[in-house]
């Protein structure tokens, strides 16, 4: 036997290090690697599980063609790899040179984190440059809220929740979306710093909390905008904020323009609860831990941008224990300067992809090549998705028959992350890992770059696509190679990010163009309110069984779990299968009680199969946020019928 390092790529904040055992070929056992200062040994469920998916028999290791597709009878081919890739190639020289590389959308998400994925970009943009998307739909608007107010975003170091007083978990489930916090939110807790917790649903957290607040969802915005109001009429914001932050006068009439107890109102909240998150908030230095569930709502921009405010106004952003972490600069480290997205010719909010792909013209849409993707289970409007996709010449890579793949014209089998080449950041810390194979790819599996280099040649691109894997990781390290980290430091073990502070933005220094925080003067974006038709809001969240669709096959039967409160079920008894509608459709489910619930919501599990009738996109529209084109993910009205 022999011990492998590597690292986990998946859509986490963790990144974590991982060791594999290897015995004759076989990995027969992956855990954590002790020596990464965040993994520290441990994995969550959902990756100390993985070799179930590594070695499921449902896994697909040849290419495959779909025969007839869209007709009576249409049926998979099995063929070999370099017919798989004439034929991709055939496609792809054909649209571009009979409508233009715009008809065809280069489509990747967030299946693997790694830096080479940027390379399949790089090379739609060389080939084209074709259509891409824009927006993002699990971050967008957060992403925009936090370019507009601190000119990038970034956070304090990972172990300063030490130096805080208090840290605000605001609408964050640290044992479902980021469990190696655990043990620093523990220890911290252990030398008196409290933890306050808000929150619309009620999860484990909540028991690890001193406190927790569940306030009204979307209501995020005027609670941060009034307790801001109750700072500023006790003379508790930081008197020097007018000196680093821009807007301070419009910011502070936008607080005056309601009282503390409008404000509470707003939020659907008593105001002596808000004055008390208020004093608790003002008793710092405090830290806020956004997650990223509040900001995938109609006014999620604007909810992180009054977060983002408080944090500044109060002076608790730029020393150690405070900030607002929403996420950590995962890509900082490496050399990007290769891509140019402002060359494609046309960008599809990635929120609307469905009803994007349909509408494009002059020339339209003709052919998706899909990578690190299941956007027909992930993406609102999934039948939308579904249809555009079945209605083009499509291309999937991946590793299982996705309700995306289903769609596909050409299936070409992924290598996984355990036989995968790449360089990884985190958005959750500021390590730095490196994935090598542990072993090879089975059958014909390929990277998502090796098979790029495949295909390069037969649509008549060269270098740099001849280059090898430890080439362009060479090219991606050069701003690390230049600060005195080299490969093969990196290769080593893990690395802290040298360009990352202990402190964000320390010496209140921002990188806007006046230096300044940016404030917000305007809010707008009252919660929205449900009604006597659809009393319900449904929610879709992350859970600790699976990787958004990337559940085991035997978890996906029967219908779906809809959790409520037992109040707002009728005459229904737990158990009992029923059906909830929306605007968009209906949807079979299995009722759950519970009563720590709001009786406003409605939960599922994410990223349920759309071929079991057990997904939620089914029946959630596709919107945009206010700002930075994130998905509206949970404020689906829906009802018990």
């Amino acid at each position: 036997m022999v011990q492998k390092k590597t690292a986990c790529n998946r859509d986490c904040p963790d990144g974590c290090g991982l060791i594999a055992t290897v015995d004759d070929g076989r990995i027969v056992r992956l855990a954590g690697d002790p020596d990464h200062p965040v993994t520290q040994g441990f994995l969550c469920h959902r990756t100390s599980q993985f070799l179930k998916r590594q070695y499921s028999p449902q896994r697909i290791t040849q290419p495959m063609i779909r025969q007839n597709k869209n007709q009576a009878g249409d049926r998979w081919e099995t063929v070999s790899l370099d017919s798989a890739l004439d034929l991709v190639a055939d496609r792809m020289n054909y649209f571009r040179d009979q409508l233009g590389p715009a008809s065809i959308l280069n489509y990747r998400c967030g299946g693997s984190m790694g830096m080479m994925k940027y390379v399949t970009d790089f090379f739609f943009q060389e080939f084209g440059p074709v259509t891409i998307k824009s927006g993002d739909i699990c971050a967008g608007a957060g992403d925009w809220a936090q370019a507009i107010d601190f000119g990038t975003q970034d956070s304090n170091d990972f172990f300063d929740l030490l130096n805080s007083k208090t840290v605000f978990l605001w609408g964050k489930n640290v044992y479902v979306s980021h469990v190696h916090l655990l043990p620093i939110l523990k220890q911290a807790k252990s030398r008196g710093i409290q933890l306050v917790l808000i929150d619309p649903v009620h999860h484990r957290t909540a028991a690890l909390a001193d406190e927790f607040f569940q306030i009204q969802p979307g209501a995020d915005g005027p609670l941060a905008l009034g307790m801001a109001r109750w700072m500023l009429d006790r003379e508790r914001l930081d008197p020097a904020a007018a000196n680093y932050c821009d807007q301070w006068d419009g910011y502070c009439d936008l607080l005056k323009s309601r009282t503390v107890n409008q404000w509470a109102a707003l939020a659907d909240m008593a105001p002596k609860t808000l004055e008390h998150l208020a004093e608790l908030y003002s008793d710092g230095p405090t830290t806020i831990l956004a997650g990223w569930g509040m900001q995938r709502r109609r006014n999620g921009a604007a909810s992180i941008r009054a977060i983002d405010a408080l944090g500044a106004a109060s002076g608790n952003i730029g020393i150690p224990g405070g900030g607002v972490s929403f996420y950590f600069p995962r890509k900082g480290a490496y050399q990007l300067d290769f891509l140019d997205p402002g060359s494609a010719p046309r960008a599809i909010p990635e929120p609307l992809l469905g009803s994007g792909i349909e509408a494009a013209c002059d020339p339209p849409i003709e052919m998706v090549f899909v990578t690190a993707a299941n956007p027909v289970t992930n993406i609102p409007d999934s039948r939308t998705v579904q249809r555009a996709l079945n209605d083009r010449f499509t291309v999937v890579v991946d590793m299982f028959m996705t309700d995306t793949a289903k769609c596909a014209d050409v299936f070409l089998p992924a290598a996984s992350m355990l036989e995968d080449d790449d360089l990884l950041g985190a958005y959750g810390h500021h390590y730095l890992n490196t994935m090598q194979p542990v072993i090879d790819p089975p059958g014909d599996a390929q990277t998502d770059y090796e098979i790029l280099r495949q295909l390069a040649p037969r649509v008549g691109l060269g270098q740099p696509f001849t280059d090898d894997v430890s080439q362009w990781k060479r090219k991606l390290t050069r701003r690390l190679a230049a600060s005195g980290i080299s490969l093969e430091e990196l290769e080593a073990g893990q690395t802290r990010n040298p360009f990352a502070a202990q402190v964000a933005f320390a010496g209140r220094h921002f990188p806007t163009t006046t230096g300044r925080a940016n404030l917000l003067t305007d809010y707008q974006h009252p919660p929205t309110c449900v009604t006597r038709e659809f009393p319900l809001r449904l929610m879709a969240l992350s859970t600790a069984q699976a990787q958004a669709s990337q559940w085991p096959s035997e978890k996906q039967q029967g219908p779906a779990v809809l959790t409520v409160h037992p109040s707002v079920a009728g005459n229904y008894q737990e158990g009992d299968v029923v059906e909830i509608e929306s605007e968009l459709g209906r949807l079979e489910v299995g009722l759950k009680f519970d009563s720590s619930q709001r009786a406003d919501v409605a939960l599922m599990d994410k990223g349920g199969w759309v071929s079991q009738g057990r997904c939620a996109n089914l029946i959630t529209p596709a919107e945009l946020t206010d700002h930075g084109q994130c998905a509206v993910y949970y404020e689906t009205p829906v009802k018990i019928l």
